[in-house]
């Protein structure tokens, strides 16, 4: 499952043409709709790849985790929401590898925690000059979790995350971040405050937390 979704994403950057004649600003292509009295495009389409560092913070030792990497790969599309602004609402479709890792019993143990994320984001794209833009964003995100496996090293125990009373398979949290785009690539560094409880334990607490940087086109 993991392949098929990384080589899906990774087949739609293959196919982009390798010139554009591309502004994020005020130079509209066939892909997009620009705001004509005021120049603003009024919808965007992106591609995402790059690394995650994630970890659990928990209230329980056997949970709390240093960090773990992984990656995060997806989609993203933003539709501006104010007529006299560059104001966007940016979702998008990912899939994110979370998890941690800590020691049981002198034991390397690591939780691998894969889930298929959709952000939901207010995104201001502040143009420095007609190449070059900032893009501050805030917002939340949910997530499903789709696979992984709980490593005991000690003993050589596998076991699926999401099974065995380990883990919920929902997450839910804040997201906030700032990208820059230049020409039709893009950048942006991102962090998932996760606050949803994600332990099956009833008298424990464990959330997601996950720093990324990812980079990609948008068109």
């Amino acid at each position: 499952m993991k392949k098929m979704i990384i080589v899906a994403v990774l087949s739609l950057f293959a196919i982009l043409p390798t010139e554009a004649q591309y502004r994020i600003g005020r130079y509209p292509t066939s892909h997009s709709r620009v705001n004509q009295r005021y120049g603003y495009r009024e919808n965007f389409f992106g591609l995402r790849i790059g690394p995650a560092f994630t970890s659990v913070h928990s209230d329980d030792s056997y949970l709390d985790s240093g960090l773990q990497t992984g990656i995060n790969i997806g989609m993203a599309a933003g539709f501006n929401i104010a007529y006299r602004a560059p104001l966007y609402l940016e979702t998008g479709l990912y899939y994110t590898e979370k998890g941690g890792n800590t020691k049981f019993d002198g034991a390397k143990m690591t939780y691998d925690l894969n889930y298929i994320e959709v952000p939901l984001v207010i995104k201001y794209i502040y143009e420095v000059d007609p190449d070059f833009n900032i893009q501050p964003f805030l917002g939340v995100y949910g997530a499903v979790g789709i696979g992984g496996k709980v490593k005991n090293f000690g003993n050589r125990v596998a076991a699926s995350s999401f099974s065995n009373d380990l883990f919920h398979r929902g997450d839910a949290g804040i997201r906030i971040g700032c990208g820059v785009g230049f020409d039709m690539f893009y950048a942006d560094m991102t962090y998932d405050l996760g606050l949803a409880n994600i332990s099956d334990d009833s008298f424990d607490t464990a959330t997601n937390g996950a720093f990324m940087i990812n980079i990609g086109m948008n068109f």
